[in-house]
């Protein structure tokens, strides 16, 4: 899949680690798709996706007032 090169070393910086728990068998799906070591990326990248998309809607329905 594009846009996930194999990268070893240091993680980058400016990320908070947390602990996700997937259904059996979906980390193996994961990696069948994009390959091996490139699952981090790979849900760092849909999470952030879904987040702006999220936002996005939410800043629709509000008719662009931001929250608070």
């Amino acid at each position: 899949m594009a846009g996930y090169e194999t990268c070893m070393g240091r993680p980058p910086l400016g990320v908070k680690t947390t602990v996700v728990r997937l259904p059996d068998g979906l980390a193996e799906r994961i990696d069948d798709l994009i390959g091996p070591n490139r699952r981090a990326k790979f849900i760092r990248d849909i999470v952030e996706r879904e987040v702006e998309r999220l936002e996005s809607e939410r800043k629709a329905k509000s008719g662009g007032a931001s929250p608070g």
